[in-house]
């Protein structure tokens, strides 16, 4: 069944200040198929992305040519179990290949699994349907694919790369009779044979291979879906053009109109408009895929990159917690919690994102290794949210830094610090803090993580704008505020994470409130708002900049939707009275 798309509405406030609010009455209380979301995105760890958490997808790096490495926390958190005995509830492909039709039926689950990201799954159902037709080339072919894991999650691992060129031997001396499945099992090849080039090159290749294949086979629609898939690993976290993107949703979304119960065409789509200016676009995709395919705990979780985008508290809620439910472990739960943690704070709802940050806390021991867990992007990042969206400054300054590696995930917690002990008055402390994520930044660099670099250099500069404020200088913490704004819009959020760990454009706006410059201020939280739609804190924000701006209409205007938003929270939070 397809649900209906939300219909949203731009409230206008004052000097073209809008909030998005959704019409409620529009939404189902409870979205049908939002059963146990797991998709993976967190960042940086150096194991296999099989073997990790799914929660961790992304943060690993940046090739040359633009891609940026995933973490390889997120694809292993995709291993929740053995594969359901009800295979319909996958979503249904059709991929007619030269074997028995039993082993049709098996390769076709296959796919439909490796397209939800549900990769050792995925290999069991190829295995089986070499089982029911050993001369099944393209089951062999499957296995390989399901090597390649999360392309969101990193490089392929060697020794993943290793068995998947093993199984493309074993699929070629099978004499595939056609052209077009050889074409699949060559293109193949050249994602995994490092005598191509390197990781980016053999990514680049056969996403060649496949737009060669979509071109000779147009009728085939899964050469279309692995386009598409190809299209979107490749596309560039800098690009804000969004060429790759959209060329890969124009592709996914004509096949999706024929095949509504396909679940790579959903899960892609989402991931194609996985960004603030697209988000809309994908909001039929994120409201359908997890009835498409219920039983694979990625399609759970991947609705709610959408939601989030468009702050759709309660839609993100429901799918997360569903996501958690599914998952294997605790660690498993570690990226779907990230995002949960953000959406209770979206809603004021501190207490329950606490106990959350606290589950979390303990999963640690539950990692592969200490330095996986230090490496977790959604880890590191759950305590630094908690304490800074609370404006518990203190509580900040005070975290405990877990890790030393120059690493994007151990940053977070020094950037919270800084950020706390600026506001408290600590200057020395902050500025430590500040050296250390400039000494992070360098690293990052010197390793090509030219995406992860930048936005730590965004951190370092926010840091540097609360202390120039602590010191008086209110106009040059203004400026270094914009120019960490600047930086971080111009780096497209990652899919690891919600949103960023406190958005600089926020801080902006705060620091031009502390300069008297209310109007401003004003256009500025307005920014927020049309990139980050419904974020209570800038909603709030918003309220005090239109008052102080003399605009009272809209300041009320603000605070009834600060109330609104956080109507199920707390009501602990200092300025909670004032919003009332």
């Amino acid at each position: 069944m397809r649900h209906p798309i939300v219909p949203t509405f731009s409230l206008l406030l004052g000097a073209g200040v809008s909030v998005l609010l959704l019409l409620g009455a529009c939404v189902p209380d409870q979205p049908p198929g939002l059963q146990d979301p797991a998709d993976g995105h967190s960042l940086g760890t150096d194991q296999d992305p099989l073997d990790v958490d799914p929660g961790q997808d992304a943060a690993q790096g940046q090739h040359a040519g633009g891609h940026t490495d995933m973490n390889h926390q997120e694809e292993g958190a995709h291993d929740h179990g053995e594969a359901p005995s009800d295979l319909s509830q996958v979503g249904r492909v059709e991929f007619p290949v030269s074997c028995s039709p039993g082993a049709v039926s098996r390769f076709e689950t296959g796919v439909a699994m490796f397209h939800s990201f549900w990769f050792p799954q995925a290999d069991s159902a190829f295995q089986a349907a070499l089982e029911a037709d050993p001369g099944c080339a393209m089951a062999e072919w499957g296995r390989a694919m399901a090597q390649m894991g999360n392309p969101y999650a990193g490089s392929i691992p060697e020794a993943r790369r290793r068995t998947a060129l093993e199984a493309l031997d074993r699929a070629a001396a099978l004499e595939p009779p056609t052209d077009r499945e050889q074409g699949y099992i060559q293109g193949a090849r050249l994602l995994f044979d490092d005598q191509v080039g390197s990781e980016f090159e053999r990514r680049r290749a056969w996403e060649t291979a496949m737009e060669e294949l979509h071109a000779t086979y147009p009728d085939d629609p899964e050469a279309g879906v692995f386009l598409g898939l190809a299209l979107l690993a490749n596309a560039p976290p800098d690009d804000t053009t969004f060429v790759r993107q959209l060329r890969a949703a124009e592709i996914l979304e004509e096949l999706f109109q024929d095949q509504p119960g396909h679940p790579g065409l959903a899960h892609y789509i989402i991931h194609a408009y996985d960004t603030p200016i697209l988000a809309d676009r994908g909001l039929d995709a994120a409201l359908n895929y997890a009835d498409i395919a219920p039983d694979a705990p990625h399609a759970q979780h991947m609705p709610s990159h959408i939601f989030t985008r468009l702050g759709m508290w309660e839609h993100s809620i429901e799918a997360n917690l569903r996501s958690a439910d599914a998952s294997g472990s605790d660690w498993a739960r570690v990226h779907p919690w990230d995002y949960l943690v953000y959406a209770y704070l979206q809603q004021g709802r501190d207490r329950e994102a606490a106990r959350i940050v606290e589950q979390a806390e303990a999963a640690a021991a539950l990692a592969p290794s200490p330095a996986a867990a230090e490496r977790a992007y959604n880890w590191q990042a759950m305590p630094a949210r908690l304490t800074l969206e609370r404006e518990d400054w203190a509580e900040a300054a005070q975290l405990e830094i877990r890790g030393t590696d120059p690493h994007q995930a151990i940053a977070i917690r020094h950037f919270a610090r800084g950020v706390g002990m600026a506001r408290i008055g600590e200057l020395d402390g902050a500025r430590r803090e500040q050296e250390t994520l400039e000494r992070i930044q360098e690293a990052l660099e010197e390793e090509g993580e030219g995406y992860w670099a930048r936005i730590v250099e965004a951190q370092a500069l926010a840091v540097s704008a609360w202390i120039e404020a602590g010191q008086g200088d209110l106009a040059r913490g203004v400026a270094l505020a914009d120019e960490a704004a600047t930086l971080e819009e111009l780096a497209e959020k990652h899919p690891v994470t919600p949103g960023p760990i406190l958005p600089a454009r926020e801080m902006h706006g705060e620091l031009l409130l502390l300069a008297q410059r209310p109007q401003e201020a004003l256009e500025v939280f307005n920014r927020v708002l049309e990139r980050e739609p419904n974020r209570a804190r800038a909603t709030f924000y918003a309220a005090r900049a239109a008052e102080a701006a003399g605009e009272m209409a809209a300041a009320e205007q603000f605070r009834s939707a600060y109330r609104e938003l956080t109507a199920q929270g707390d009501g602990s939070r200092s300025w909670d009275q004032e919003a009332r």
